[in-house]
């Protein structure tokens, strides 16, 4: 009897290690998840347009710059036409990571430019850095403002607001002078904006800040989720009223820098027309 205990204490004790080894490797198991949007707004001129999008990647004590260089690679052999990156760039440890990262964006190439918004620890870090450096390295700051991205006659609308805790969104404002007929896409780093404003004039949103949970019942639930909404805004693909809200597991972790079902993403985007 005490033999049958003593074998199955040792087997619950090996397969916890092994799952506590499993959550400090998932974060380095990086996926790239394929995003067809399909939407009759799109003009045709846009079929196959392409664009990653990487948030909360976190470059800092657990995420290092030499995993900011690969992720750099791995996204440009994408072959991209833009790049969005969704904020949380930098981890809230040491303004130089701030340099070193914005130094290794600066190698991503995309015929239509890479554009960012803030996030909250990009606020915490250095607003005025983060800021400088995005402007120095080629990276367009959407900052409750937008771009209209042209081929030839036809254009789409790319917008991006401001962080939801630290800054002023205004999704609104974000999209002013923009019609009904045009395909509109924002950023935001925080999904909850989708809550707290108006998407009227919104087709598609991409968010972050979640991190899918980071630390997950199996991929289906999340004891500790950074939204104000719960499992709503965990991860994944969401519809509010006539707008599409895609939440990304973003790259990197906040503190501890584990995941469990939660695996981090790449997330590439493929327009296409048609209902």
């Amino acid at each position: 009897m005490k033999k049958a205990n003593a074998k199955k204490v040792l087997i619950i004790g090996v397969c916890l290690i092994l799952l506590g080894v499993y959550t400090l490797l998932e974060p380095f198991w990086l996926q790239t998840v394929r995003l067809d949007i399909t939407h009759p707004d799109i003009p045709e001129a846009f079929e196959g347009f392409s664009m990653v999008f990487l948030t909360d990647i976190h470059h800092g004590p657990f995420f290092s710059q030499k995993r900011v260089a690969r992720l750099v690679e791995r996204v440009n052999k994408l072959k991209p036409d833009a790049v969005l990156l969704g904020g949380d760039n930098v981890h809230r440890e040491d303004t130089r990571h701030i340099f070193s990262f914005y130094a290794e964006m600066s190698k991503l190439t995309a015929e239509y430019g890479v554009y960012g918004v803030m996030g909250n620890h990009d606020y915490w870090m250095s607003e005025q850095l983060s800021i400088q450096q995005m402007r120095q390295n080629n990276i367009k700051l959407l900052r409750d403002e937008g771009i209209w991205i042209e081929k030839g006659a036809d254009r789409i609308y790319l917008g991006g607001v401001d962080d939801l805790m630290e800054g002023h969104p205004d999704i609104q404002s974000t999209i002013q002078g923009v019609s009904d007929s045009d395909f509109t896409l924002i950023v935001s780093h925080n999904p909850d904006v989708a809550e707290s404003q108006s998407v009227n004039g919104v087709d598609w949103m991409l968010s972050g800040h979640t991190h899918g949970g980071q630390v997950t019942f199996f991929g289906l639930w999340a004891p500790v989720v950074s939204s104000s909404y719960g499992q709503k805004y965990r991860s994944g693909l969401v519809q509010k009223e006539n707008t599409f809200v895609f939440v990304s597991n973003g790259v990197g972790t906040i503190t501890p820098p584990v995941r469990f079902f939660a695996r981090p993403q790449i997330v590439l985007i493929t327009l296409h027309p048609g209902k």
